[in-house]
């Protein structure tokens, strides 16, 4: 019997209302970016601001601004959408969590190691959706593609590998380089190579998309899947 690897655990975003795609990019990447601007001019705000002045680093007061920034954002999205993805979401916890700890403990370490943890525990997540054959990869992505067996199956491992791939690299990075080039890793480098790499999985996922047909005289019909989603 022929049936869609995942379809019944795509995510529904058909009732999340519509957000301007430039005012996504900008709660998506604002406080990224305020992140970088304060922490590249942070020794102004150790001087000015008693509430920095017992912090000794400017990436403690860049934590702290990003944690606000982040709180603001979410707040943001969800008055607009009524709807949070999974991966801003899960991010802001943990920015909370890690920025929390950085700035009671005086350790930057909790917040360098912040990315390395998510994309960590993502990876973890979609192997587990491998194992049991769920599509959490769709409630990760807040996506609603539509694809076969096959084509889950696979764009889940790439974003496995990738997940994986950007936390070695986080873990490099922080480790063996300076606290100026780690944050701008994270605004200049992360999402171009994030974008390059969906760019790159376009092709296959256009190969992998299901077509389906709008039958208006009998909407209980579906569309027979190809013979690559057959669940084995």
């Amino acid at each position: 019997m022929k049936q869609l690897f995942f379809n019944s655990d795509r995510p529904d975003v058909s009732t999340n209302r519509n957000i301007s795609p430039w005012l996504k990019l900008a709660l998506d990447m604002g406080p990224l970016f305020i992140f970088f601007i304060v922490n590249l001019h942070g020794q102004w705000f150790l001087e000015r601001i008693p509430l920095f002045s017992s912090f000794s680093k400017p990436i403690y007061p860049a934590t702290a601004i990003f944690m606000i920034a982040i709180v603001i954002a979410l707040i943001i999205s969800w008055i607009i959408t009524r709807h949070i993805a999974v991966i801003p979401c899960i991010s802001g916890i943990f920015v909370l969590i890690f920025g929390f700890l950085t700035l009671w403990l005086h350790h930057d370490v909790f917040i360098k190691m912040k990315p390395t943890v998510i994309n960590m525990l993502f990876a973890l997540v979609l192997f587990g959706g491998l194992v049991f054959k769920k599509s959490l990869l769709s409630y990760v992505l807040d996506s609603a593609l539509q694809l076969d067996a096959e084509g889950w199956r696979q764009l889940t491992r790439n974003w496995i590998y990738f997940f994986l791939f950007l936390a070695i690299l986080n873990e490099i990075i922080w480790r063996y380089f300076s606290d100026e080039l780690w944050t701008t890793f994270k605004v200049f480098g992360t999402v171009p190579i994030t974008i390059l790499f969906i760019i790159i999985q376009t092709p296959f996922i256009i190969r992998h998309t299901i077509k389906t047909i709008d039958y208006k005289a009998s909407p209980s019909m579906t569309v027979k899947a190809s013979e690559d989603s057959h669940v084995d």
